[in-house]
């Protein structure tokens, strides 16, 4: 008697462990193809960052100025300039052409990113919290920044939350991919 009912109890376990796993593989969803398309693109400017804006022949307007929380910058003489979602190629344009109104006859403008805007990191690392993104940043690397991992992380791949084109995607990836400006990484807690 005691022997069938170690037989059903394990027979549960193994029933249990079996649906865990099948639920756990019905809610993956492969990565979306945007997510490492974002890393090949052009740099995107938005809220955080800050700009080297260089008006060449007029010194008091060769400043540094960040994206506020609505995606513009307040430049002098053109007041306020849409920088969300734009390049800082784009950037150059929009400042020429409205000191063109009225105020310079040919600007010659330069935008360069002076400080991009922070990343993210939560979950199963040693400080969570924002952090100043640098080029070039991997997962691995930003995890370093924030401590490391924490004894119960599951370091094999990590989530990541990007915003793309105004769409907000999450990505399951593993810590050599890069990161970007403004990305969330969330570290996950191992099962065992």
């Amino acid at each position: 008697m005691f022997c069938v009912r170690s037989k059903n109890l394990w027979r549960a376990i193994a029933i249990s462990f079996m649906a865990l796993v099948i639920s756990a593989c019905a809610a993956y969803k492969p990565l979306d193809p945007a997510f490492h398309k974002a890393l090949t693109e052009p740099y995107r400017l938005d809220s955080g960052d800050t700009l080297r804006v260089t008006v060449f022949g007029q010194t008091e307007l060769t400043n540094t100025y960040t994206v506020d929380k609505a995606g513009h910058i307040s430049f002098p003489l053109v007041g306020s300039i849409g920088a969300r979602g734009v390049t800082p190629k784009q950037m150059e344009g929009r400042i020429a052409n409205g000191l063109k109104r009225g105020f310079l006859r040919d600007p010659d403008v330069s935008v360069e990113i002076a400080t991009y805007r922070p990343f993210f990191i939560l979950g199963e690392v040693g400080t969570s919290g924002q952090y100043v993104y640098v080029p070039g940043m991997t997962v691995q690397n930003a995890i370093a920044i924030a401590g490391g991992f924490s004894p119960r992380a599951d370091q094999s791949d990590v989530d990541i939350t990007r915003n793309i084109n105004g769409e907000i995607i999450t990505g399951r990836v593993p810590i050599s991919d890069p990161i970007l400006p403004g990305d969330t990484i969330a570290i996950r807690e191992r099962l065992f």
